[in-house]
C-alpha cells in the first residue's frame, strides 16, 4: 500500500540524517514481501523502534503499528494517526485493536506488532522477561499473511549516537498451525517467532 503524505514527508526529512548520523544498516530485506500485507514483529527496546524498523521499507511501504491509547489523548495524536499508528488498550486483551490489525493486514498493509508488549528494562535478565504476547502470531494466522521476524539494536542508546541496526528474517512457518485451535496455534507460532527474533539479535 502507498504511504500517507505525512509519512512520506517524515521519511524524506529523517531518512538521510538517520542513515548518516546513526549509521542505520538493515539486513535481510530480501525476506520482506514486495506486495501484500504481512505482520512485522521485532524485539522492543525503545519507543523509537518503529522509526528504524520502517525506514528500510521507505518509500514503497508504510508500517502500521499499535500505540497505547494514552498517547492518543496527548498532543501527539495527529502525528500518531498520520504516522500509521492505531490505539490499543494494553493489558486488557483489546479485541478491537487485534481486529483492526487483521483487517489492515488483509488490506495489504504492513502491521508491526511487538510481541514483548512493552520495552525491555535495562539489565533485565532474559529468563525473567514477561511471557510474550501472542497477538502477532494470531493476527498473521487469522489474516492468513506472512509473519516476518525482525531484530533491532541501538534505539536504547540513541543519545550516544550509536549505530542503529535492523535485521529481517524469513517468514515464521505457520501453515501447519492453521487447522489447530486458535489459542494453541497462536502460542506455538509465538514460540517460533521469539526463537527467530533471538537468532536475529545474535547477528546484530
Amino acid at each position: 500500500m502507498s504511504t500517507s503524505p505525512l509519512y512520506f514527508l517524515a521519511g524524506i526529512l529523517t531518512g538521510p540524517p538517520v542513515k548518516l548520523l546513526f549509521r542505520l544498516r538493515a539486513t535481510g530485506k530480501e525476506h520482506l514481501p514486495a506486495e501484500g500485507g504481512f505482520v512485522l514483529s521485532p524485539n522492543h527496546l525503545s519507543n523509537l523502534d518503529p522509526w528504524p524498523l520502517g525506514l528500510p521499507l521507505f518509500p514503497h511501504r508504510q508500517i502500521r503499528f499499535m500505540a497505547k491509547i494514552e498517547l492518543f489523548r496527548s498532543p501527539l495524536w495527529p502525528m500518531l494517526r498520520f504516522g500509521g499508528a492505531f490505539p490499543v488498550r494494553r493489558g486488557e486483551g483489546d479485541t478491537v485493536a487485534i481486529e483492526t490489525a487483521i483487517r489492515l493486514a488483509q488490506e495489504g498493509e504492513v502491521v508491526a506488532i511487538f510481541p514483548e508488549g512493552t520495552r525491555r528494562r535495562k539489565g533485565l535478565v532474559k529468563k525473567h522477561r514477561a511471557r510474550p504476547h501472542t497477538g502477532a502470531a494470531r493476527v498473521a494466522l487469522e489474516a492468513r499473511v506472512p509473519l516476518i521476524p525482525a531484530a533491532i539494536s541501538g534505539t536504547d542508546r540513541i543519545t550516544r549516537l550509536g549505530p542503529l541496526r535492523v535485521a529481517y528474517g524469513p517468514a515464521v512457518e505457520l501453515d501447519d498451525l492453521r487447522d489447530r485451535d486458535v489459542r494453541e496455534a497462536a502460542q506455538v507460532g509465538t514460540d517460533r517467532l521469539m526463537a527467530a527474533i533471538a537468532n536475529l539479535e545474535k547477528t546484530l
